[in-house]
């Protein structure tokens, strides 16, 4: 019976680990939630190249208005484009069949996308595009191979390529992979376009848990206040038993 039990344990992780794919290395993502002007650009970007695809059910326009210190009427001249009222939540109008029709799946909900990920999975995989002719959209991506979704930051970034040198390798020559790099077609160069994923990828970790900081502070304050009961309670449980020893 237990062997049996063992077997399936295997198997499963096994399995596991073959789904999860090759390990890949990930960049560490500048996240900073107390940067509100990256929390900003941030809105700006997932309204502009994200929305039109993916929806945050879960998250209101007046709530990230309120914590990103947008004013509402700058929040729904510059964020809102099809008549939404403050109080909605993001959403678009593209129907699940039709996003399965169109990319081979729907296209996912990103209000929590950066707790499932994590922010350097995002941070990584948004610069990993490369050009890729045998797909559909004409890219692929090292982070997700074979991904279904088309480069939609490319007018920031240009069009992405993987680049190789001739470099000598054990006293011969090879081509060798030296990474990711762009046409100079887009309208960032590589400095600004990773500022402007890491603004987005910034967004999105907020939008994943708006109330962290809140809760940091908060749990902050409860230690300090567990830290101070307790010393009372110590001094007050000497004082009861001083005269018991």
């Amino acid at each position: 019976m237990m062997k049996n039990l063992f077997s399936v344990i295997a198997l499963v992780a096994s399995s596991w680990a073959m789904a999860a794919g090759p390990a890949v290395h990930l960049d560490k993502a500048p996240i900073d939630l107390t940067d509100k002007a990256s929390l900003q650009n941030g809105a700006r970007l997932f309204q502009n190249y994200c929305l039109g695809c993916h929806q945050m059910q879960y998250q209101r326009y007046s709530r990230t208005f309120s914590d990103l210190d947008i004013p509402e009427e700058v929040g729904m001249e510059n964020l809102m484009f099809t008549g939404e009222k403050v109080g909605d939540h993001i959403t678009n109008n593209m129907s699940a069949k039709d996003g399965e029709k169109w990319f081979g799946a729907t296209p996912p909900d990103l209000t929590n996308v950066a707790r499932v990920r994590g922010p350097d999975w995002l941070y990584t995989y948004l610069r990993s595009f490369y050009a890729d002719p045998s797909r559909p959209f004409g890219v692929n991506n090292d982070v997700f191979p074979l991904v279904g979704m088309p480069h939609v930051l490319q007018e920031l970034q240009g069009m992405p390529y993987k680049a190789y040198e001739t470099r000598l390798v054990d006293g011969a020559s090879k081509e060798v992979y030296v990474g990711i790099k762009t046409d100079g077609s887009g309208e960032l160069n590589a400095e600004e376009y990773d500022r402007a994923v890491a603004d987005l990828v910034n967004y999105l970790e907020y939008v994943g848990e708006p109330t962290k900081l809140e809760a940091r502070a908060l749990g902050t304050k409860v230690m300090v206040f567990l830290l101070i009961f307790f010393v009372l309670a110590y001094l007050l449980k000497k004082e009861y038993w001083k005269d018991v020893h």
